[in-house]
Order: C-alpha cells, then structure tokens, then sequence
C-alpha cells in the first residue's frame, strides 16, 4: 500500500468484489487487516453502494508478501529490471541490475509511478517513484526502442503526522459500521483461506474480520489555510512549471483546490490510521508539493493540526506511462508480442484498478504461452470491463479513475453479485476451486427460489415483489429467509426492487450483441475504405478494434462511420495478413 492506506470506494469497491469473484487475493487480504469498514452511499440506492476499508498498512504488505510466498508453482526473485530483451518483434525476457537474465515467454510490466520517477518538493527533487525507493531510469528507453510511446503523469500524496501530537476534540469523529460490508465472499470460500495454509500448515498475519475497528477523524481547511496556499502558488512544483505531467482530476491536490474550487470556504480533510502498530495518521485531501516549510505553516492553520509534528513531508510524483490505445483488449501490447501492461503504466490511478488489470493481464499472458483465448469481459459484466475497454478504446490523457457513472450497465453490476456474473469465466479459466464454484452455483439457486417465492406468493391481494417495490411492508418477511445467508437476502431484494430496470439495460445488451459478434481483421486498412471519413480512418487504424462494438465506441467515430465500415466486412474489404493469433471477441 504505497499511498493511502484504504481499499475500495466508489466503483473501486465493485472491482475489489469482481477480483475476488476471479480468484484474486485483494478482498481477502484487505478484510483479514481491515481496521475500518464503511458502506459508502448507504443512503442511496444499492447499485451505487460500495464497500470501504482503512487497512493496517504493514499488516496488509506483510500478510500479501506470505501469500505469495506460499503460492505453488511460482518462483519469486527480487531485483531491479533494467532492460528487456527482445527478438523478432517480442519479447523473450528481461535483464536485471544484477546481471541476471529471465527467459520468459510472456512478460507483464506493472511498474507503477517507478518509470523515472521524480518527486517534487517545492524546488527540490529526488529520483524515485515513492520516498525511500529507487526510480526505474533504464527500463523507459528499452520499451521506446520497440516503438512503443510513453507519455508523463504527476500524481501526489500528502503529509504523515504524529497522531500524539493531534488534537482529536476538535475534529469530528468518523467510526466503522456496526455491521461491517466485507470485500470477500466469505459465504462461498473455505475460512482456512482466512488465515491458514492448510499444505504448509503455516499461519498468516490477520485478524477476524471487522473486530476492534478504529475511527478516522474529519477537519477542515481555513482561511488561513488557503491564504497560504494561494501565497506561495509560486514555490509549487505543479504551478511553477517543474511539473510536467497531468495530475488526477479527481483527486487534486490542495493548490488545485483552492486555484478551480477558489468559491469553496473550506475542504474537508480525513486523517486516516496508518495502523494498530504505529502512531502515524494519512491526512486525506491535502496533497501537495509546496515546500517544507510552506507545508507545516498549512499543517498548523488547520483545526487540531496546530501542533502537529510531521514524519513525511507530502510530495507529487511524475512519471512514465504508455498510452493504453497501444494495447488490445487482452492488454498485450500489438507493437511487441507476448507483452503485456497493467496498472500506472496504463494511465490509471488507484490500487483496485491497477489489481483488476494485474489479474487480467496475468490470467492472459498465462493463455497465450498456452494457446488458449485470452478473456475479455464485457462492459455490462463488470466494472474491470469498463475499465480496460475505455483504456483501450479510449484511451486517457490523466490519471484514470473509476467511476459508476463511467459504466452504462452498472444496474447490473452491484457489488453483491459478482460472482454470479463472473463464475462462468472463473470456472472456464479455472480460477477458483470446483468447491467453492458449487458453493456459488448453491447459492445462485437460493436466489432464484426466494425471487421466484416472491413473485409467486401473496400478500392482502399484492405479491411480495409488489409489496417490497413500493416499499409498503407491514409485516415481517418470512422467517424462513430471514435465515438465509445475508448476501443471499441482500441480492433478492435488490433483484426484486431493481427488476424492471435491470431487464431493461439487459434488452440494451442484447440489442447490441450482434455488433460485438462482428469480428474485425486485426490489422485492417482503413484508409482505403471510400466513404469512410479521414477522422476516422485515422482513429481506427491507431486503435485498431478488434470487433465492430470496439469500434463504435471510438471517440470521433460516427454511426455512419460504423455502417461503412460495417458493408466492407460483409464484402471482405480491408483485410492485410497478419502473423498474430486473433483475438477473442469480447464477452
């Protein structure tokens, strides 16, 4: 956890959920060190809720770090990579700083904000993508040899403080749920997976999930604050023009705050535990790369930081990325075979889309070494869809962030049933166990019986669905599902609540499966089609969609441009040999 020390949030907690629905470790991790849980937009309705959590930093590093080390069937080794080493358009390795070579036959490159790396404090830089760790300076110039384009973003972090030094009284508290929305899907996985390795009998770090929590603590910016602020705009590493890079929009820093936001009398601030073992508190909202002194002047003129002691300066970050229009849907890269790219290097900002590429681009490069198809999900199965598609369809010219309103479906992808959505990829890629898919199948079909029970049985003359979408309940629901598990309960009502909506968006995507169905020729000349537009022409053959739906979904590319491009496939037009293996269409 390099930055903040939480998981999940808005959208981000539907990824984690779809991670787990996958296989993946970061649900389980994060419940099993979570000193924190909140249901964010627990007011508003369900397809928007999603889970957070405050994670104890070291904890969640130490006990993913075992995990790993306990995995069968992979080879861990720590080093620096300084180049890698290609032959007739692929990749075939990389070179270390140890002068030690990997042969590999696929390759995934997640290098985070480490590709030169620059940190910025005030006048002052430092090579290195975060304090304390060296910056990747080799590897940039071995990737442009191949052609690949990279580009630079800035993103930031903001101070640690001494939490005895903080006056608590005048903050607000902030406490976890009293009943705690986890990341996993505890109902259908084995609770030896919590803590326990069962072939090597060894424990991992943890604790029962939800117990003891902590509280996080709100205060916010003065006038005295943004005085300063707009004081020694000057000093600033972002507007003196040392930064080049584009920041994340969504998550500005406090120079930004007080410049676009200058109507806004104060901006919350969250001061965030680090951990159980350790007295250091993350200030969520005030990133910034002011200089030192600058930063505890700003510190000190917020409420209950009058006295606060800093042990990390806060500082912005530039580094390397390569446009995600350069990768297909499978994330490999179409200028070098068999590599692939995930998180920072894609553009993206934040742990949980980073993770849900990761598994993606891994899960990939594993069936191309095998021959097998690569997985690509669908924008209506789940947010990890959206996210890559509107990479490399779209690409990002700033740090990319997770939005519900970035997915068109997101009716049908509440958190509660990723692995529904999800199990069928999983079985067929075998990412999770043949136990654990028959626990989902089970309790798949609890869901089915109880929506059924309530479409069928009666009420006063009313259905039980009819009662419980006007929200005119008088009396208690069966006691039989009262028993039920919660997640079972919960993915009921939402399915009898949301229905006519949820049937609407799935009428959408069947309007347009057929044009996700036509298969594009990877590569394709379009600058020979007749009646197709320049424009387009030119976004089509720098994307280069794999199907028809990819296509229309190009910024800049109309449907008339769709319904030319859409005569000369049927007539065979466009197509150059290519010595790739085709991609799969997409879910």
């Amino acid at each position: 956890m390099s930055c903040n020390p939480a998981i999940g949030g808005l959208a981000k907690g539907q990824i984690v959920r779809e991670i787990d629905a996958l296989g993946g470790e970061m649900a389980i991790n994060t419940d099993v060190t979570g000193i924190q849980f909140r249901l964010l937009n627990e007011s508003k309705g369900a397809a928007v809720q999603s889970p957070r959590a405050q994670c104890d930093k070291k904890a969640y590093q130490f006990r993913l770090k075992h995990t790993l080390e306990l995995q069968q069937n992979l080879t861990l080794f720590q080093a620096t990579v300084t180049e890698l080493i290609y032959e007739q358009g692929a990749v075939v390795g990389c070179r270390t700083n140890l002068d030690i070579d990997f042969q590999a036959r696929a390759v995934v490159v997640t290098t985070g904000t480490f590709l030169r790396g620059l940190m910025h404090i005030g006048q002052n830089k430092n090579e290195g993508g975060r304090l304390g760790d060296f910056s990747a300076k080799t590897l940039s110039g071995s990737l442009m040899s191949m052609g690949i384009e990279l580009r630079r973003l800035k993103t930031g972090t903001p101070p640690r403080l001494l939490g005895r030094s903080l006056d608590f009284s005048q903050m607000r508290e902030q406490r976890g749920d009293a009943n705690p929305t986890f990341f996993a899907f505890h109902d259908t996985r084995d609770s030896a997976e919590l803590f326990h390795v069962e072939h090597t009998a060894e424990d991992r770090l943890g604790w029962a999930p939800g117990s003891n929590q902590v509280s996080c603590w709100m205060t916010h910016t003065t006038p005295e604050t943004a005085e300063l602020v707009r004081a020694n705009l000057h000093k600033s590493a972002m507007y003196s023009g040392e930064i080049r890079g584009i920041g994340p929009r969504y998550c500005p820093s406090i120079e930004d705050k007080f410049v676009r936001f200058a109507d806004k009398p104060r901006h919350l601030l969250f001061l965030e535990p680090e951990g159980r073992s350790t007295n250091e508190y993350y200030v969520n909202g005030l990133s910034t790369s002011l200089p030192f002194d600058v930063q505890l002047q700003m510190v000190h003129s917020i409420p209950g930081l009058q006295k606060a002691q800093l042990l990390r300066p806060a500082y912005a970050v530039e580094y390397d990325f390569a446009p995600p229009t350069q990768l297909f849907p499978s994330l490999e890269s179409k200028r070098v075979g068999n590599l692939f790219f995930a998180g920072q290097i894609n553009g993206t900002s934040g742990y949980e889309e980073a993770a849900g590429q990761g598994l993606l681009a891994g899960l990939n490069a594993a069936n191309k070494v095998k021959g097998a198809p690569p997985l690509v999900l669908g924008r209506h199965e789940a947010y990890i869809g959206v996210l890559i598609d509107d990479l490399v369809t779209k690409g990002t010219d700033e740090p990319y962030r997770m939005f519900t309103s970035r997915a068109e479906h997101r009716l049908l992808l509440n958190h509660g049933s990723a692995e529904f959505r999800l199990a069928t990829h999983a079985r067929d890629h075998g990412l999770i166990s043949a136990q654990r898919l028959e626990r989902v199948n089970q309790k798949r079909s609890r869901v089915e019986k109880w929506v059924n029970f309530f479409h069928q049985n009666h009420l006063d003359g009313l259905s039980w669905a009819k009662i419980l979408c006007r929200g005119e309940l008088t009396v208690p629901l069966p006691a039989d599902f009262q028993t039920e598990a919660h997640g079972v309960r919960e993915e009921v009502i939402y399915k009898i609540v949301y229905q006519g909506y949820m049937e609407r968006e799935l009428r959408q995507v069947e309007k347009m499966r057929h044009v996700e169905k036509v298969r594009i020729p990877v590569p394709f000349d379009y600058l020979r089609l007749r009646g197709l537009r320049r424009e387009s022409a030119l976004k089509l053959t720098d994307i280069q969609p794999i199907n028809l739906g990819q296509a229309s979904r190009i910024s800049g590319v109309n449907p008339t441009d769709i319904g030319v491009l859409m005569i000369a496939l049927a007539a065979g037009a466009g197509e150059r040999p290519d010595p790739r293996p085709p991609e799969a269409p997409a879910a």
